[in-house]
């Protein structure tokens, strides 16, 4: 995530509006169960108010919620505090279907509220279901530590993550998967702190947008995936196939024992042998249809070769000794892509696929 990845700052709060759209998806998985979200300010957090506001009608049993170095009642913590609280709320008690402060029960940490500290993982373990926006700089300590405690999740990242090698095996385990959201749709937009909301908008980095909220205020957008390991219909429907393998338009990899497949929406009918996909597969993969077989990472050690040290040759003919080649899927081209960055290796050439999740037909 480009604009995180600059700041190295962690601070996007997610959206009511976003939140909606997605849990709506899982409502039966959230009857009488204990719901934990861990990474955001409890008292304004758009996860709180969403489970707290519909305590009743999801049918519920207990909502906690933490925060991280802060006691104060601010969007933004100024992590200023050795010390933080936590919140629970186990629903209305005077039946004007409203989550009144006298029913949300404050309570002191010992700590400051790091999901990794011992009082913290105590609520994980009392929790069925976590649902948060964890810190994108922690992303996979935080995932693991899901997956340890064997919980449920539904959780906000970076669809780059999907090629971590931390993340990418339990994808392949089935062990959690993209949620309903579709990443190829619209960005999805953060509040954020203003100092960084006013860079972004004077900056343009790459890897982020912004627009103005009804409140006058600039939401920073990015590309982001809910993570989860709640099903859901849609997970079980088939992508529907229409082209035909030919050699020409689905080349081999020099380097896999795989075809390139170049949208998602292209991937051969008629082909039985390993294809390459595009991460955004994820967001159309029934399990039944797709077996996913690796990755095109060099961690993964799915390539049949690796390359001597190669030459690349950028789009504007400047030249460069690297080894980038190894990380990724190689196609062999007869002459030089015209406007595209190349790779030279012992008198023959290749382009570079982007990273490539390897699936193979089921049925």
């Amino acid at each position: 995530m480009g604009a995180a990845r600059i700041a190295k700052m962690d601070e996007f709060y997610t959206q009511l509006t976003d939140v909606e759209k997605e849990l709506r998806h899982y409502k039966p998985h959230f009857r009488g169960k204990v719901v934990y979200c861990n990474a955001d300010d409890p008292r304004v957090s758009a996860f709180f108010k969403y489970f707290a506001l519909n305590f009743e009608a999801l049918g519920l049993k207990k909502l906690i919620t933490t925060c991280y170095r802060s006691q104060a009642p601010d969007l933004f913590s100024k992590n200023n505090s050795d010390h933080a609280v936590f919140l629970e709320y186990e629903g209305d008690k005077n039946s004007n279907r409203v989550p009144d402060p006298d029913e949300i029960e404050v309570l002191p940490l010992t700590g400051d509220g790091d999901f990794r500290s011992e009082e913290c993982i105590n609520l994980l373990n009392q929790a069925d279901i976590i649902v948060t926006n964890p810190p994108f700089s922690l992303f996979h300590q935080y995932v693991s530590q899901l997956i340890k405690h064997d919980k449920k999740f539904a959780i906000i990242g970076n669809p780059n993550a999907t090629s971590y090698k931390q993340i990418f095996p339990l994808i392949k385990d089935g062990k959690l998967w993209w949620g309903v959201k579709p990443s190829g749709g619209e960005n999805q937009f953060f509040e954020t702190t203003d100092a960084f909301a006013q860079r972004v908008a004077a900056t343009k980095p790459q890897g982020a947008w912004w627009r103005r909220g009804s409140n006058g205020k600039i939401l920073v957008g990015m590309k982001t995936v809910w993570y989860t390991n709640l099903d859901f219909p849609k997970r079980h429907v088939d992508l529907i196939l229409y082209r035909k393998y030919n050699p020409t338009d689905y080349p081999s990899y020099d380097n896999f024992n795989a075809i390139e497949v170049g949208k998602v929406s292209e991937i051969p009918a008629n082909y039985d042998g390993d294809m390459g996909v595009p991460l955004t597969f994820l967001d159309n993969w029934n399990p039944d249809q797709f077996e996913i077989v690796g990755i095109t990472q060099s961690w993964d050690k799915c390539a049949t070769k690796i390359y001597p040290g190669q030459i690349q040759v950028s789009a504007d003919g400047s030249e460069s000794q690297v080894t980038k080649l190894n990380d990724g899927a190689a196609i062999k081209v007869a002459a030089p892509p015209a406007n595209k960055t190349y790779y030279k290796v012992e008198g023959e050439m290749f382009v570079k696929a982007y990273a490539r999740i390897l699936i193979r037909r089921r049925k």
